[in-house]
């Protein structure tokens, strides 16, 4: 779980009155009242009576001592019913203060759930009461997918208003025997008992909240796009604790997220093998870092027509001293969830850079971004800075950015795109025809160049759909005067194929593998385009990927 933040409300309690005061103010207000009432018994008919024949003319006027006292009685008994009313409404006041305390600890105030305190309190007894009753008990743990998009984008009031549309429909899919509570930021939590049979039926409202949060909100006349994962555990044992079925929920959901989002899992026993190896993984990452285990390969891009090398991109990998040589499709994802790209790819193109100085200058550096990388509005000033403390030409690198990250906020992609073309950098729009762009993107947006993704080209000589998704990129890149470049190369056949339809540039395996540093200065060494001796390495390369193949097969 991306780090989860707990929204749990700190109530002051309310400074009670000294009791043993207000009791003695009881005391005396009672005995009041008290002697007023036997006062007015014993004195209280002879005045009346005496009243009333002084009306009606019989004897004579009543006692004025016997008045006195009943006129004191009287204003004894207000005094002291007076009192009364303001202690019934002082008790009142405090019990509803109390009650408005409790509600405030127990109650997250913008959904009215319960907060994750009180889950954590009350859920335990609610597994002992259902497992009681021999039934089970399913927690559902519901994140809501780019919730920080939608602040950043949006800002608060539109996430607030987010999370309150989110537990509306929770509240109308879920029975009203649910226990509701939001844990913190956008994760919500549901608990309902069922019978062992009933599982259909929990299968069948996960679904059902799944598909009502795909709905959009309207928040000051914008549509914004929400989706949620969900995750679900399962408690059939009273030793089960609150504590482990929301950890198995949290795996669930997050594996739920790394299957494509938008759905729902139950938790099995491997997923928590699976978080182990990731966070294996991040550690990894985290002290791989600083002792320099990340490296950049290159895979050389070519003319296809004439076979000429006209650059390399450069692709990140981790020589682990403990695990060997790992792709970067194990720890890239880690890398993006845990926050640590930016930091990681930077420091990896520094030392492409620093390479590529030494490489002919008509040999062009591409880099991959992460879309993560795109949310950072300082990643233009960032990279800037890199080419100017290594002294790389803006010239020779080239920036690729994935077709899905033009999705979540294209206006900040303007701005970082516009300002590295400005400096000179080159723009290529990777994985083409897999994401979400449209030709008003390609109008938009300052790029140099398109690049089919590999899946259609690799697909192309046995799929005339494939060959036709590649014919309509090319035709459309020469209309927009944008040149191709066809990634997954991997025959002669394929090549000569896209060099019939025009395509401008290829890279893969019938070119080339990635290769280390070294191995790609040997390379361009041999072909006479280093402008500097080679690196000596400092060990036997066995890391390459280019064990096997013949780079090049065509020379310029």
């Amino acid at each position: 779980m991306a780090a989860m933040v707990g929204n749990i409300n700190m109530i002051a309690t309310p400074k009670q009155p000294d009791r043993s005061e207000s009791a003695k103010r009881d005391i005396v207000a009672g005995g009041i009242v008290v002697a007023a009432i036997l006062l007015f018994v014993g004195t209280g008919s002879t005045v009346l009576q005496a009243v009333v024949n002084t009306l009606i003319g019989i004897g004579g006027g009543p006692d004025r001592a016997l008045a006195a006292a009943m006129v004191l009685n009287v204003a004894l008994i207000l005094f002291g019913w007076r009192r009364y009313e303001d202690l019934n409404r002082e008790i009142r006041e405090r019990t509803e203060a109390e009650q408005r305390a409790r509600y405030l600890a127990d109650t997250d105030p913008l959904t009215g759930f319960l907060n994750r305190r009180s889950l954590l309190a009350t859920g335990q007894q609610q597994i002992a009461g259902a497992i009681a009753e021999k039934r089970h008990v399913a927690l559902f743990l519901l994140d809501l997918d780019h919730f920080k998009t939608v602040n950043d984008i949006h800002g608060h009031a539109a996430g607030d208003r987010v999370l309150q549309v989110a537990a509306e429909r929770i509240s109308a899919i879920l029975p009203p025997t649910a226990t509701k509570a939001r844990l913190g930021g956008d994760e919500f939590v549901a608990m309902l008992a069922f019978e062992p049979s009933a599982r259909p039926t929990i299968d069948a409202l996960a679904a059902e909240l799944v598909t009502a949060l795909e709905n959009s909100v309207t928040h000051d006349a914008q549509q914004i796009r929400i989706g949620a994962s969900l995750g679900i555990s399962l408690a059939d044992d009273a030793s089960v604790t609150m504590e482990t079925m929301v950890r198995q929920a949290d795996i669930a959901m997050y594996n739920c997220k790394d299957e494509g989002r938008n759905r729902f899992c139950w938790f099995e026993p491997g997923m928590e093998m699976a978080v182990q190896v990731r966070n294996q993984i991040e550690t990894g990452i985290r002290e791989g870092m600083p002792r320099g285990e990340f490296v950049p390969h290159f895979e050389p891009q070519v003319d296809i027509a004439s076979g000429r090398l006209v650059g390399f991109e450069m692709l990140m990998r981790w020589e682990s001293p403990e695990y060997g040589m790992i792709p970067p499709e194990r720890f890239i994802p880690v890398a993006e969830e845990s926050g640590l790209i930016g930091e990681l790819s930077l420091q990896v193109i520094r030392q492409a850079m620093e390479i590529a100085k030494r490489w002919d200058p008509s040999i062009l550096l591409a880099v991959n971004i992460s879309p993560q990388q795109l949310k950072d509005p300082w990643f233009s000033q960032k990279l800037t800075k890199l080419l100017v403390e290594v002294g790389f030409p803006a010239s020779q690198l080239e920036v690729e950015i994935t077709e899905s990250s033009l999705f979540e906020n294209l206006p900040l992609v303007r701005s970082i795109v516009t300002s590295l073309k400005n400096q000179g950098v080159s723009l290529s729009l990777d994985d083409f025809g897999t994401g979400y762009s449209s030709l008003s993107h390609l109008r938009a947006l300052p790029f140099d160049r398109i690049k089919i993704d590999r899946s259609f080209v690799a697909a192309m000589r046995g799929s005339p759909d494939a060959q036709a998704i590649v014919v309509a990129i090319v035709r459309l890149g020469e209309s927009l005067a944008m040149p191709i470049t066809a990634e997954g190369v991997e025959d002669e056949a394929t090549a000569i194929e896209l060099t019939r339809l025009g395509c401008a540039k290829g890279q893969g395996w019938y070119f080339g593998r990635a290769a280390s540093a070294a191995d790609t200065e040997r390379l361009l060494a041999e072909r006479g385009l280093l402008r500097a001796p080679l690196v000596p390495p400092t060990s036997p390369d066995t890391g390459s990927d280019t064990a096997g193949a013949e780079p090049l097969r065509k020379t310029a």
